[in-house]
């Protein structure tokens, strides 16, 4: 007996090393999973980067952004220090009447993963009839709340699926500005029939409008 307490001894001290290896690897995981789900709010309290319904109200902390224009002579748009859009100067844009009834619905937000909130966005552009007009549109402003604006009843909000960053899309359209926003928001039942691809809504929502 006394020849094994040596390995005794030993089998002890590696199950002790190997137990500490493993709650350190435990906490050094759920240390990364809370880093890759939340971040800084301006109030400095963390907050989630996507949402789920039980979120609910729905939030964000960051938004994709894009930006486009109807009969507008020379329209350019700076946002976060970023040039979105730069018409040419002589050249008139096409009307939102001539326009694809899907073209304001389907603008890309090809700018991603904005934090709220950059400096206002900078507009300069000319109306259909020569006008030049200046705007500073305070993307901050209009959403000071940091709500999802969606059209989706909470119990039609699909369960466990993330809802990411929604996107804000700026239209000059002649001597109006308007601002809109679009989240992809996953529902239960498919919003197209036999249509596999069609389980959410992506609603184009408008947030603010101004005529100058």
């Amino acid at each position: 007996m006394q020849g094994r307490k040596p390995a005794d001894a030993r089998y002890r001290a590696a199950r002790t090393r190997s137990l500490a290896w493993i709650a350190a690897m435990i906490v050094s995981t759920a240390g990364c999973q809370g880093m890759a789900m939340t971040q800084e709010s301006g109030a400095g309290r963390a907050s989630k980067i996507d949402n789920t319904v039980a979120d609910w109200p729905l939030t964000f902390v960051r938004h994709n952004f894009g930006a486009t224009s109807y009969s507008t002579y020379g329209c350019k748009v700076l946002y976060n220090g970023f040039l979105h859009l730069s018409e040419e100067d002589d050249v008139l844009q096409m009307s939102s009447a001539r326009a694809h009834p899907d073209s304001l619905r389907k603008t890309s937000a090809g700018y991603l993963g904005v934090k709220n909130f950059p400096a206002p966005a900078k507009v300069t552009w000319r109306s259909a009839d020569g006008v030049a007009h200046e705007a500073d549109v305070d993307i901050g402003a209009i959403f000071k709340d940091r709500m999802i604006l969606h059209r989706v009843p909470r119990e039609d909000v699909r369960e466990g699926v993330s809802i990411t960053d929604p996107d804000i899309i700026l239209e000059v359209n002649d001597r109006t500005i308007n601002v809109y926003m679009r989240a992809f928001v996953p529902t239960r039942e498919l919003q197209i029939p036999g249509n596999r691809y069609s389980g959410h809504r992506d609603d184009l929502v408008l947030a603010w409008t101004r005529t100058y």
